[in-house]
């Protein structure tokens, strides 16, 4: 197999590589030996060159220096949650992910590939959800690197990429929602905030994946109206929760009425014509559905 695994891969409008135009690498794991050993390895080395130039052989103490010095090149440290993408001579030729200490071909030129966990918090975007309102709108995403081949050949910067598919991808998804969801029949960027980021979440998986990022989390950090349009869209606010309210105390004070009707017939306290019942339908009414207190007018007389 060579260095450089190849796979198609499909293009759409979310980014990715052509089957026309390119193929994506695989990360594979690098030659490396340990550390330890090869130190004694070039110690022995050392020794040697030293020992043939005060032996007398210059030219080849000369030369066994030159190769242990050449040999020193060769020594690197991965460290914690790093990695080290060689390349020797424009050839991918693997990832050293093992932390420690490694000799390998000096001829390689390594790469260092951060693999923990990083945040990156969008820059507030100024869009128009699903039905033209314009908002603002960011967004926290929590992503780390975990095929170093297609990090660093596949995508011309990795951190930029992630930077720009997750702003075009919070586009998309503003443009998929409504701000709000007044009749309640569908999603809406305010009232499922969950569902919203598992879409976002799935997007970004299928962007970023080109690049060998692995995104962990997806989470809106900022959503508001536009200020244009900030305070219209209070004002409709405001009204759609107090028509809610009051629907709520019409159909608590009907049942009330509804029950003192029922309560008063069936113990037989007293008979109501349907005038009276209306008129005390309405006065009921007034008394539970009334902002303010009522002041109660005794009738001291008949009923009728």
């Amino acid at each position: 197999m060579n260095e450089l695994e190849k796979a198609p891969l499909t293009v759409g409008p979310q980014g990715g590589v052509s089957p026309a135009t390119g193929v994506a690498s695989v990360e594979r794991r690098a030659f490396g030996l340990p550390g330890v050993p090869a130190v004694l390895l070039w110690l022995v080395l050392a020794v040697a060159a030293l020992g043939l130039l005060v032996a007398g052989q210059v030219v080849w103490g000369i030369l066994a220096g030159i190769l242990a010095l050449f040999a020193l090149g060769g020594f690197f440290i991965v460290q914690p949650n790093q990695a080290k993408v060689l390349t020797l001579f424009g050839r991918y030729v693997g990832t050293e992910r093992r932390n420690g200490f490694y000799w390998t071909n000096p001829f390689t030129v390594r790469r260092n590939v951060s693999l923990r966990i990083r945040n990156f918090n969008s820059e507030r975007l100024k869009v128009n959800d699903q039905m033209g309102n314009p908002i603002e709108i960011a967004a926290v995403i929590v992503w780390r690197v975990v095929d170093t081949a297609r990090a660093v050949f596949d995508v011309e910067d990795y951190e930029e990429f992630v930077e720009i598919q997750s702003e075009t991808a919070l586009r998309h998804l503003a443009a998929q929602y409504p701000y709000d969801e007044y009749e309640g029949r569908g999603f809406s960027l305010r009232g499922n905030p969950d569902e919203v980021a598992e879409a976002l979440g799935r997007e970004l998986a299928t962007r970023l994946r080109h690049a060998g990022v692995e995104v962990l989390e997806a989470r809106l950090s900022h959503l508001a109206y536009s200020p244009e349009i900030a305070g219209a869209m209070l004002q409709r606010q405001q009204a759609s929760a107090i028509i809610a309210a009051r629907q709520q105390i019409v159909q608590g004070a009907v049942g009330m009425v509804e029950m003192a009707l029922r309560e008063l017939s069936e113990q037989g306290i007293v008979q109501l014509d349907e005038e009276r019942k209306a008129q005390m339908v309405s006065n009921l009414l007034v008394v539970l559905t009334s902002e303010r207190g009522t002041q109660p007018v005794v009738n001291a007389g008949s009923l009728y």
